[in-house]
């Protein structure tokens, strides 16, 4: 397995054992202590996750991943798990709105990271295999690009926000309940509650509405789910 996981954690501790565990399943991880060296590594060579303590000495993580997603980099689009010792919602609702794939709060088990890891690299390694284009009314989906389009415009999407678009347009009209949302964009199992597919639903009928005003797109099956109307 030759996948590099790049864990920014200035509590040494802390990052050992993450490196540690990270190392023993096969994955080469490698630790920087603060923001200025995570964007340097980011920017000298390829990176397949980063893992990301909110609380970093000379940065805020929130603030860090819009710089990594601004960057003129090759890695601006790398998967983003959050680790932080804040556990309050907002905080992690915040972290899911500006693209984050995952939040841990501390402390943690280093299993359950891992796992996570591998079902966030899991998911993005279906995707990538996926190399067909699909066009269903006004949009238009390139899986190989991560691109959706509506009248073929870009939508500028988060990483959680084209998994939810992507399922719904490969079953337009079908009413998902929010366990599957979440095994849409995670797994099965998968920790996250109902109130961040809520959150991610939220983000994504602003960002149609803004490509269609007088369109409702997803439609609110109380009790029930989501689906959408294309």
């Amino acid at each position: 397995m030759n996948v590099t996981i790049l864990v920014v954690e200035d509590e040494k501790e802390i990052a050992d054992t993450l490196t540690y565990a990270l190392a023993s399943e096969g994955f080469n991880p490698i630790w920087v202590a603060n923001g200025e060296s995570a964007l340097n590594t980011l920017n000298e060579q390829t990176v397949d996750l980063c893992i990301l303590d909110v609380g970093l000495p000379d940065a805020n993580g929130f603030e860090l991943l819009k710089a990594i997603r601004r960057a003129d980099i090759s890695n601006s689009d790398v998967p983003i798990m959050f680790l932080t010792a804040r556990a309050e919602e907002i905080d992690r609702i915040i972290g899911l709105e500006i693209g984050a794939d995952d939040y841990v709060c501390k402390p943690f088990s280093p299993r359950e990271v891992v796992a996570r890891v591998k079902v966030i690299l899991k998911r993005l390694e279906k995707q990538t295999a996926t190399k067909t284009q699909n066009e269903l009314g006004e949009f238009k989906h390139k899986p190989d690009q991560r691109m959706i389009a509506y009248q073929s415009t870009p939508i500028e999407l988060t990483r959680a926000e084209y998994e939810l678009l992507a399922a719904f347009l490969a079953r337009p009209g079908q009413v998902f309940s929010r366990r599957q949302l979440i095994e849409k964009i995670w797994s099965t199992n998968h920790p996250s509650d109902d109130r961040a597919i809520d959150t991610h639903i939220k983000t994504l009928r602003a960002k149609l509405k803004t490509q269609n005003p007088h369109k409702e797109f997803i439609i609110t099956h109380r009790g029930f789910g989501y689906s959408l109307e294309t």
